[in-house]
């Protein structure tokens, strides 16, 4: 295996594309608070939900995801080959090694999660163990250990949180005004406060549609970086090409039920447990193949000619 940790380096546009992101995600989000506040909607209730359910997440994300996809953690008694090639290609990354789980799926796929590289988890279906030649399934790996390095997982599931949460909170308080920390005070007795909470309400859909789009964005963005880690970590972008291509070309023979049935991670997968047409890029939490196959041909090229 060919590895050179001085190609392990940030693809500046991307880390560009992903901090504004972030960026406009937080302006939206400050917006959508300063309704609220002249909405008369209590800080404190607000700020109260907000951090129970954020800190629940950041604490209990990574348990809710393997209980969700029924992935088990394995010991290298029970999995030596797959955790001797985690083993390997963590210290390749400059990682504190992950656990290792393994959902039984005939869909091959797998997915990273954790809020930080000292918890984190490793997860790969039995298909994708049973499709995969060793070569690709160290790519598939490398591209799930760039995802913890990145500590975009944190990002993402915080990023998503935060949406769902101020969707929640401008429902409680639009419906359950009184309630929730004294309704919308000083506006809420009278046809102004009416106007301020018919507004807040408006502004919560337009939140949540803007809020997913900037997120999706996000999602994807980090896909192609954990793409570009991978193929820094192993050398050979051209192996995970082939792992994408043949995960990809399963998929669309995987049973509807079984896709269904794991479509709830998909943010958290290499590749969504979908048909390739099912949906509009724009909504996708990934890129499009064709675009992630021709990154990293141009990342085979660099490597080849450096």
């Amino acid at each position: 295996m060919r590895t050179h940790a001085k190609w392990y380096g940030r693809d500046t546009e991307l880390t560009v594309r992903m901090f504004v992101t972030m960026f406009l995600l937080f302006a939206v989000y400050v917006g959508f608070l300063a309704i609220l506040y002249e909405a008369g909607t209590d800080f404190v209730t607000m700020a109260v939900i907000a951090v129970v359910f954020v800190v629940a997440q950041y604490f209990f994300s990574d348990q809710l995801v393997l209980w969700t996809t029924g992935a088990r953690v394995v010991s290298p008694q029970q999995a030596p080959e797959l955790h001797a090639l985690v083993d390997r290609l963590a210290a390749l990354a400059d990682l504190p090694k992950p656990r290792v789980a393994i959902m039984d799926s005939p869909m091959p796929n797998a997915f990273a999660t954790g809020r930080s590289p000292s918890s984190a988890v490793v997860a790969v279906t039995t298909g994708l163990l049973r499709q995969l030649d060793p070569p690709e399934l160290e790519a598939v790996l490398g591209h799930e250990l760039t995802h913890i390095r990145n500590r975009d997982v944190m990002v993402i599931t915080i990023a998503s949180f935060l949406s769902t949460v101020a969707f929640m909170i401008v429902r409680f308080s639009f419906w359950f005004g009184p309630g929730l920390g004294g309704g919308y005070g000083r506006r809420g007795r009278d046809r102004e406060g009416a106007g301020w909470a018919a507004l807040a309400y408006v502004a919560a859909l337009v939140v949540w549609v803007v809020s997913l789009l900037l997120i999706r964005a996000l999602s994807r963005y980090r896909e192609f970086a954990a793409d570009r880690g991978s193929a820094m970590i192993t050398g050979a972008p051209s192996q995970l090409s082939s792992a994408l291509l043949k995960i990809s070309g399963r998929m669309q023979r995987i049973p509807d039920q079984d896709l269904r049935a794991a479509q709830g991670a998909n943010a958290f997968y290499i590749i969504p447990a979908i048909r390739g047409d099912s949906i509009m890029e724009l909504f996708s939490t990934h890129p499009s193949l064709e675009k992630r196959l021709e990154r990293l041909r141009r990342l085979e090229q660099q490597i080849e000619g450096a």
